[in-house]
């Protein structure tokens, strides 16, 4: 099992996800340069947090032409493993292996603070080791992390089960002022069909350890572990369509 982080001018959350794989979940991490153009022998691969080519354009956007994404879209296409984080998120949605887009926060200020998640899927490969209806504490750092969709699109999202998260209070209940970002539905993570790639806004990285004010983000990285465990990479495209 081996794990990858890949790396664009301006990620600044990179360290943090590979400490994560590395010291806390004890598994096999290595650095993907963004120019990489092939990801052989990884089994799972995470776009960190940053500012990625500084988001001069548009957040992900300039991002989504590194070589590297062609790579990623591959690897997804064969059944990997892809977790994006806050910019990790908008890059997969600019890179369309993700429906949507994400907007400037309601309000026009960046948000950096710990916020309430519903967990809405655990079926998936990223959340197997969370229950349904768990309500997890998790940081978010963004200035345009307000997710927008089409109403169909949401819709869609909706019927197949592919919100992962939403923004919700301590006690699960998802609600207008427990929106930080004014994302719509209050999604705060989905899925792709197949529910191997996922991008989420908050920082489950920056949760992993009871140090830092929250462990709750740590269960997203056990799942992978445990679905990268029981469906090698070998079998995991074969495990998702199921």
């Amino acid at each position: 099992m081996k794990f990858g982080v890949v790396v664009f001018p301006g990620s600044n959350c990179d360290h943090d996800a590979f400490y994560v794989i590395d010291r806390v979940m004890r598994q096999p991490v290595e650095w993907v340069w963004h120019e990489t153009d092939q990801l052989k022998g990884f089994d799972a691969i995470i776009l960190p947090g940053g500012f990625s080519y500084g988001d001069y354009l548009r957040t992900g956007a300039i991002a989504r032409f590194s070589p590297v994404m062609k790579a990623v879209r591959a690897f997804a296409e064969g059944g990997g493993l892809v977790l994006g984080i806050c910019n990790g998120f908008q890059i997969l949605c600019e890179s369309g292996l993700l429906p949507g887009a994400l907007m400037r926060n309601r309000g026009l200020k960046f948000v950096c603070r710990h916020v309430y998640l519903r967990t809405e899927n655990n079926a998936l490969p990223f959340t197997q080791r969370l229950s349904a209806g768990q309500v997890l504490k998790i940081p978010i750092a963004h200035m345009e992390g307000n997710y927008y969709a089409s109403a169909d699109t949401l819709d869609e999202l909706e019927s197949q089960g592919r919100v992962v998260f939403r923004y919700s209070t301590p006690e699960g209940a998802i609600d207008e002022a427990a929106n930080p970002n004014g994302a719509a539905r209050n999604i705060a993570g989905i899925c792709n069909r197949a529910g191997n790639v996922m991008g989420m806004m908050p920082h489950p990285e920056r949760a992993s350890e009871s140090l830092l004010g929250s462990a709750d983000g740590r269960g997203i990285f056990e799942s992978m572990v445990k679905a990268l465990v029981s469906a090698p990479s070998s079998r995991l495209a074969e495990t998702v369509h199921d």
